[in-house]
């Protein structure tokens, strides 16, 4: 479908890849689901299967008894558009803050007009939609993702990718045909397990690294602390994606400076698409700076992600010219992914990295600050961390993080009281009714729960860090029912259904693995105030100096 328009594109497009008439928004929105009924060859095949699902809806009495869709509130364009603009409403806010204004604003449920090329969205912070949205998403949920993405694989460089786009920034058919290619490989415990003691010597790594970058009287982390943690999330994800370390953590190791071009490009990913997709933004029709330089960015993943896919190729061959063969499980998970197709291997690479590297590295900030916050939790932690880890530089066992459930209940814990992200956005597969409205298929809707993970009314003693509440049973022997949330389509860190997080393994185990040395080394603080520690973009991404101060354990 993309390879037939590529000419017709390159004629309206600069040279740098951005758009140059109004025409050139229809074709690019186009390629995804439009709202209020319209059809694209995508998603022919699921809205079929919808209409089908859809024949009796006339007589459904929920549909008949719902409000129609046009009475949804409907936030004026213009109005919102100046309140974008220097000294309006939502003016230099992050997702976070404009989403609790705009709900405040106009209510649980209303539609975001669409915006300089960007369709209508209907927002809603009900959980009841959350759950119709996600049970009704049907075996190929429709995901709209950064359209600066799907423009550079499928239209800027679509004679490297040939349609083998990977899995963040298509749905439907072209999704499914990937993911049913990687699902075997990448969601087998064992093909991950194997990876443990290298993860294990990661860490290892970053804690010495830990001892060596604070500060020797106060024991605080460097103003560029997140920068640090970067660095050890993405040599975690390169050891599954590339094959390989890149020598960020070592003190002696000359890093190339390709790498630090990779690694400021994966930041641009989740820091420049939210200003161009999210916000108003003319990148559609001219070359802004924003586009052109994201577009850089994405090359520079590309290029670099191909240059180590080659080296690892290489050494593949020269392995089995000296005979050196490998039993089945002790194969890397790059090995059995080039075994089904370098490209799939290539692109999937680069998507490991591109939604593995940012997303840990908020992931592990909240848990430090969650339990720097709560140090009786910690300790709790500790103890049970020592029983499997008696010396503080000693090797796991392989059944170890099996043996501490209260890891796993404090990092869950923590997800919920610093989200990764606002929420998710599903394009309807067929007609459903939200929070009382008639909603036709084909429509885009965002959930946004972030608001409603710190409400008492879905979670009891909601401001409270209780990892017990995600425990079978509390200490106490009496349960842990009081805690739980009252309707699950609430939290959803890694997703729900077809679409839950193909790399969730791989995040358990570097998640796992690191707290547990880091609480077994290191008493964590942070004596510093926490209410604006992140800020949003794509995701939440640190926003202050994480002066964490990390005391020996002796």
């Amino acid at each position: 479908m993309f390879v037939g328009r590529r000419r017709e594109w390159i004629s309206i497009f600069k040279c740098n890849g951005a758009p140059k008439h109004n025409t050139a928004v229809k074709r690019l929105l186009s390629k995804q689901p439009t709202c209020f009924g319209q059809q694209t060859a995508t998603t022919t095949k699921a809205n079929n299967q919808a209409a089908l699902n859809n024949e009796s809806k006339e007589s459904h009495p929920e549909w008949q008894q719902a409000r129609p869709f046009k009475e949804i509130h409907r936030v004026n364009p213009y109005t919102l558009f100046f309140k974008f603009l220097p000294g309006g409403r939502y003016y230099n806010l992050d997702a976070t803050q404009m989403f609790k204004a705009m709900f405040a604003e106009h209510a649980d449920i209303y539609i975001m007009p669409g915006m300089l090329g960007r369709p209508d969205i209907v927002m809603t912070q009900n959980p009841d939609d959350f759950e119709q949205i996600f049970r009704n998403e049907g075996a190929w949920p429709n995901r709209p993702s950064s359209l600066c993405l799907d423009y550079h694989r499928s239209e800027l460089r679509a004679d490297f990718y040939q349609n083998v786009e990977g899995l963040i920034s298509t749905h439907g058919e072209k999704w499914a045909s990937f993911r049913s290619a990687v699902n075997p490989i990448l969601m087998q415990p064992k093909n991950i397990n194997i990876y443990f003691d290298k993860m294990a010597q990661v860490n290892q790594e970053f804690v010495e690294r830990i001892r060596t970058i604070r500060d020797p009287q106060t024991l605080e982390m460097p103003d560029d602390f997140d920068k640090w943690l970067q660095r050890f999330t993405l040599e975690s994800v390169s050891i599954v994606a590339l094959d390989r370390q890149l020598g960020l953590l070592c003190e002696n190791s000359a890093v190339s400076p390709e790498v630090w071009t990779l690694f400021q490009s994966m930041s641009d990913f989740f820091t420049i698409p939210f200003d161009l997709d999210f916000k108003p933004s003319p990148w559609r029709y001219i070359a802004t700076p924003k586009f052109k330089e994201l577009m850089r960015s994405l090359d520079n993943i590309q290029n670099i992600t191909l240059k180590y896919i080659n080296a690892a190729m290489e050494r593949l061959a020269e392995e089995q010219r000296k005979g050196i063969v490998r039993p089945e499980q002790e194969q890397s998970v790059l090995e059995k992914l080039l075994r089904i197709d370098k490209k799939i291997a290539t692109v999937m690479a680069m998507d490991m990295l591109m939604a593995g590297v940012d997303t840990s590295t908020t992931v592990f900030i909240g848990i430090l600050l969650a339990l720097a916050e709560n140090p009786e939790k910690q300790q709790l932690l500790r103890e049970e961390v020592m029983r499997v880890l008696p010396q503080r530089d000693g090797k796991f066992a392989a059944d170890a993080l099996s043996r501490i459930p209260y890891l796993r209940a404090c990092i869950k814990e923590a997800l919920r009281m610093y989200p990764l992200g606002t929420g998710n956005i599903r394009v309807t597969p067929k007609d459903i009714v939200l929070s009382g409205y008639q909603v036709p298929k084909n429509t885009w809707v965002s959930v946004v729960a972030a608001s409603l993970l710190m409400d008492d009314r879905y979670y009891p003693r909601s401001k409270e860090y209780l990892p017990e509440r995600w425990l079978r049973s509390t200490e106490n022997g009496e349960g842990a029912v009081p805690l739980k949330p009252i309707n699950p389509f609430i939290y959803m860190p890694f997703g729900f259904g077809p679409r839950m997080c193909v790399g969730r393994r791989i995040s358990d185990l570097e998640l796992e693995l690191g707290i547990a040395r880091f609480v077994r080394n290191f008493h964590i603080e942070f004596n510093y105030p926490t209410g604006d520690v992140f800020r949003t973009a794509m995701i939440n991404l640190p926003n202050k100096p994480l002066k964490f101060k990390f005391t020996d354990i002796e």
